[in-house]
């Protein structure tokens, strides 16, 4: 893992991740023999996003829609598939796409109280 390398002097690295089932122990012990994957589990800490309520669902969602709406067939080539990401990217922006967001930030400190730090006087 490329953090492990450029981090080598740290105790521990935090990584923030989305809670996809491939950032999971499991996956390590995949990709790596038994004792690097433990390794490396050990060196990290593993924070994860919020299911509901985070930027990153947001951006996932784009993504989704960038996939279904755009690349949603073979493109053979890179110049191509930039030229149509743009394309579809100026289409969006000039729409003023957006997502319906409605889970405010004074809901999301409720709710996910146990995820945001506590301010002290």
């Amino acid at each position: 893992m490329i953090a492990d390398v450029w981090y080598k002097n740290a105790k521990k690295i935090i990584l923030v991740m989305d809670n996809l089932a491939t950032h999971k122990a499991s996956a390590l012990y995949e990709a790596f023999e038994t004792k690097e994957a433990k390794r490396l589990w050990d060196r990290f800490e593993f924070v994860y996003t919020p299911k509901h309520g985070s930027w990153l669902n947001m951006a996932e969602i784009e993504l989704n829609v960038l996939m279904g709406q755009c690349l949603n067939r073979r493109i053979d080539n890179m110049k191509t598939m930039k030229e149509e990401v743009k394309a579809w990217e100026n289409h969006r922006n000039n729409k003023k796409a957006v997502i319906n967001w409605q889970f405010t930030t004074q809901e999301a400190r409720i709710k996910l109280k146990r995820l945001y730090p506590t301010i002290l006087n």
